[in-house]
């Protein structure tokens, strides 16, 4: 049956006339034959028996009985949803814990990116958003204790895990392998062999921490992370590294780029032994033993901070490269040290003592003049009365401002296999594996830890590691399409898609989506993600 609509116009005034119909077969076709007039029914009962008529399976209830159950974040949810299916995840965590582990872990990453927080809060923070029901979970099933089973679940795995996340990543081996340090502190560490005092990288040095060793393809996508104890030296951590690439990737042959802490001249002894090319920063003082062996027409005051240099002295090349940023920065870094020294020296003398002991004296002016960085610059003389005398030594700022704004590279690449250029580059895409540290610090809120075991540390840490390998990837498929905020941003605003879900009653009927706004709609347009927001996916009704 069917509604049929028909319009008479009589005298100038048009009358509609709405009838049920039946339809039947005959010997000479489908006919159809009128059941009732409907005409004369209220516009509303008549919208609900058409509606009825369309959708015979449909149910017709008061309005005042309908109500809105829940409306839970989504929009961020779907994203990371439908990037864990591509990127086939499900597989590269089988066999870690049983599955609701693994939806757990599931669960721990997409909240680091959509809203970072404690174990112990992740069940709260998360009841406004459809996480549960995207990992497959109750909400419930989010508990601390379970937390943290699932997560102890990754001891003993993650070796496989890189490897899979590697060969997901890199179906042909990258050319060119970034690897840097970072450190991040603890509050209320005891006792714990991996936390100890060190050089802090978030200016923390009154916290034990941990280093973390970073390697990253040249878009940026993570191949490997190792956790260090806190007060590790620089430079013993990039031979363990190599072979760790070697025996758990495969990778024989790769440029290799680096910080100059950790090039030492025994780890890039040990590189040219095993045949490994690297490009890497050394300090400024091999500048100026450099600079010294040039000729007087090579100096420099000729070179041009636009471009680079490039000498070969011992057999070893290297590439001169600064700006005219780097040159005001070391100048005003230099002045600021210089006038942060003579505060202090100021400071000394002003103090008065009644007992002049000039070895104690000496030693604490050393040391005040050390901690600003600036010892160097001053000759200090310390008279009867205990009193400071000191002069600039303008022959070290000369010296200096010969090179300000000028950094050394050195690599084991031939100019015809990698030009001057080439070897900017490389080094310059050290700032992707920065950017790498950033985020996981300030977006993914991997710092302060506060786990008290060793093997959660780890494991904590390698969760961020997930979390950051997922937003690496979608970060280098959005930049294809225009996007240059970052992930974790993208991902917190499309949180304002929600799916609510009716009731009527006591029962749930049905999910739905609501209106995307217009700003929304087209960055999911340009990202191509409107198909995922086309109808509600079946785990979150």
């Amino acid at each position: 049956m069917f509604v049929q609509t028909s319009k008479t116009t009589i005298n100038g005034r048009t009358y509609e006339c709405k009838t049920v119909r039946e339809s039947y077969r005959t010997d000479k076709g489908p006919r159809s034959r009128m059941v009732c007039n409907i005409s004369k029914l209220p516009a509303h009962v008549q919208d609900a028996i058409c509606a009825f008529l369309k959708n015979p399976g449909c149910r017709l209830v008061p309005a005042d009985s309908l109500g809105l159950h829940d409306a839970l974040g989504f929009g961020g949810v779907a994203v990371l949803e439908d990037a864990w299916r591509r990127y086939r995840l499900d597989d590269v965590l089988t066999g870690v814990g049983d599955a609701a582990d693994r939806g757990r872990i599931k669960a721990m990453v997409f909240s680091r990116l959509l809203f970072p927080c404690s174990k112990l809060s992740l069940k709260t923070r998360s009841a406004d958003s459809a996480l549960a029901a995207a990992c497959g979970l109750e909400q419930c099933d989010l508990d601390e204790d379970r937390l943290y089973e699932a997560m102890d679940a990754l001891s003993g795995k993650w070796a496989g895990i890189e490897k899979s996340l590697y060969s997901g990543a890199y179906p042909e081996p990258p050319t060119l392998v970034l690897y840097d340090l970072t450190s991040s502190y603890f509050d209320g560490a005891r006792d714990k062999k991996l936390a100890a005092y060190g050089y802090s990288r978030d200016h923390r040095a009154d916290r034990p921490q941990v280093i973390l060793a970073l390697a990253t393809g040249p878009d940026g996508i993570p191949i490997h992370m190792e956790v260090l104890k806190g007060n590790r030296a620089d430079n013993s951590t990039l031979l363990p590294l190599l072979e760790t690439m070697r025996r758990r990737f495969g990778m024989a042959k790769a440029v290799f780029s680096f910080d100059g802490g950790m090039s030492s001249s025994l780890n890039l002894e040990k590189m040219r032994e095993d045949e490994l090319d690297y490009v890497t920063r050394l300090p400024a003082s091999t500048l100026k033993a450099l600079v010294a062996k040039l000729p007087e027409d090579r100096q420099p005051e000729l070179w041009d901070r636009t471009d680079l240099a490039e000498f070969v002295v011992d057999g070893t090349r290297y590439v001169v490269a600064g700006s005219e940023f780097r040159r005001r920065r070391d100048q005003e870094r230099r002045e600021a040290r210089i006038a942060k020294g003579r505060l202090g020296l100021e400071r000394f003398n002003a103090v008065t003592r009644r007992k002049v002991d000039m070895q104690k004296l000496v030693s604490q002016v050393s040391r005040m003049l050390e901690r600003s960085k600036c010892l160097k610059y001053f000759d200090v003389r310390i008279g009867e009365d205990g009193k400071a005398a000191w002069s600039v030594r303008d022959d070290v700022v000369e010296a200096e401002k010969r090179l300000d704004g000028w950094y050394l590279l050195t690599t084991t690449l031939s100019p015809e296999d990698a030009p001057k250029e080439t070897i900017f580059t490389h080094y310059r895409n050290l700032l992707d594996v920065e950017d790498a540290f950033r985020e996981t610090k300030s977006y993914l809120e991997m710092r302060p830890i506060y786990h008290q075991k060793d093997m959660r540390v780890r494991n904590h840490i390698r969760i961020c590691f997930l979390a950051y390998w997922i937003s690496s990837r979608l970060r280098r498929e959005w930049r294809q399409l225009g996007e240059t905020r970052e992930v974790p941003l993208v991902l917190r605003e499309l949180q304002r898609i929600r799916v609510g879900r009716l009731k009527l009653g006591d029962e749930i009927f049905k999910a739905a989506l609501t209106d995307i706004p217009n700003q929304l709609y087209s960055l999911l347009d340009r990202l191509k993600l409107l198909h995922l927001f086309a109808q509600v996916p079946k785990w979150a009704k």
